[in-house]
């Protein structure tokens, strides 16, 4: 065989799913903030999981098939939040998936 037709002999890479990871920092704990995070995840099918960091943050790792959602879940993060959060920052750090996630979950 020649090398060239080895390489077309390989197994495709499987398709990777953009992933979002976020620290929301401001008044984010004890304010429903993981509860409606998770709904609203879930509502644009987002899988991944929300929970409370030791420092007063929450931590959200999501994916997707594509970005969008992900830009949405970010965006009412920077600008909604639970009603009665507030939210003062944002990190975002984007990358392909992490996790065999299923659903989204509420984790401790």
């Amino acid at each position: 065989y020649s090398f060239c037709t080895l390489l077309r002999k390989r197994k495709p890479r499987r398709h990777q799913m953009p992933s979002m990871h976020l620290i929301v920092s401001g008044k984010v704990q004890g304010v429903f903030f993981r509860k409606h995070t998770k709904a609203t995840a879930e509502s644009l099918g987002l899988v991944g999981w929300v929970r409370n960091l030791p420092d007063g943050t929450v931590e959200v790792m999501a994916e997707a098939s594509e970005e969008k959602p992900l830009n949405e879940l970010r965006l009412w993060c920077e600008t909604k939040g639970s009603p009665k959060s507030r939210v003062d920052g944002v990190h975002v750090e984007w990358g392909t998936e992490h996790g065999n996630f299923t659903k989204f979950t509420v984790t401790k």
